[in-house]
């Protein structure tokens, strides 16, 4: 009998995370159970490994996430890390994940506190893992602005004084520096310029293979997901609706909602992209 942790194509790996049969609903009122933003969802996801999760704007995805963290309440199901559940995990049990289990926003000028300086915002996760040494504070901040790129005397000025990317990086600081076994990323590039967001997705992956960092990554463009996962999972009306690898999913998407997000990345030549759209409903009518 399959381990019930067990990470599938992966025998000797167990899961990190594990979602099982999640549900998230907000109530309309005392009448009405609500819409479900989570309905049924289950995932998993192992040590070391990038499981992307794709869909558009309201399919859930970021609802799903901020389950796992703990920013809204499930419904119903379970949510698993590292062999504890977690689903309702008290304040105190949340503090302590908080040094394993970070998040990295879409927006760099939102998610960071303008009035403090960068060595101050990296320094509120140490002291909240009770790492208030503040000699030791300075160097494992010195050590991680190193890591992601930014220059030394970073820690002491404002997110003001940064560009969108520098800023990005500095959030991925923020979540580096506790050392955790898991970042969600939730649409971390969406607001870059193109060419600012193949730094940071190669910055991530670099991060990756030196401490086995374990990605939930959340995206709407394949391509990047493509990039950037070992396996992708779809969201459409907050239900799962295809998973498999990353390269499957991207050149031969099974269900109807995956192909009409294939077929809807832009590719660079115009005439490529209407074959690709007669190729996919020729095939759609042979099928039926």
């Amino acid at each position: 009998m399959t381990h019930p942790d067990r990470v599938s194509g992966s025998p000797a790996a167990i899961a990190l995370l594990r979602v099982e049969d999640l549900v998230v609903r907000y109530p309309a009122d005392r009448h009405d159970q609500g819409a479900a933003a989570v309905e049924g969802v289950c995932l998993h996801l192992g040590r070391g490994e990038t499981l992307g999760l794709v869909g558009e704007s309201g399919s859930g995805k970021s609802t799903l996430a901020r389950a796992v963290v703990g920013l809204v309440a499930p419904t119903g199901g379970r949510i698993v890390f590292d062999g504890q559940d977690i689903t309702h995990a008290d304040r105190r049990t949340r503090r302590a994940l908080a040094a394993r289990i970070q998040y990295v926003f879409q927006d760099p000028y939102s998610s960071l506190n303008p009035t403090c300086t960068v060595g101050d915002t990296l320094a509120e996760p140490l002291f909240a893992a009770g790492r208030r040494d503040r000699a030791k504070q300075k160097r494992r901040i010195r050590e991680i602005l190193e890591l992601v790129q930014l220059p030394g005397d970073a820690a002491e000025r404002y997110p003001g004084a940064f560009s969108g990317g520098q800023r990005q990086r500095i959030a991925i600081a923020r979540a580096l520096v506790v050392s955790p076994d898991l970042i969600i990323c939730d649409e971390p590039t969406s607001a870059l310029d193109v060419s600012i967001q193949a730094r940071i997705l190669a910055l991530l992956k670099d991060l990756q293979a030196r401490f086995r960092i374990s990605y939930l990554f959340i995206a709407h463009d394949l391509d990047v997901v493509r990039y950037m996962a070992d396996r992708t999972a779809v969201m459409h009306r907050s239900r799962i609706v295809e998973h498999g690898t990353a390269e499957q999913i991207a050149t031969a998407p099974r269900h109807p909602y995956t192909r009409a997000l294939v077929d809807a990345a832009p590719l660079p030549d115009p005439v490529a992209q209407a074959a690709r759209r007669a190729a996919r409903e020729a095939a759609g009518t042979e099928g039926s």
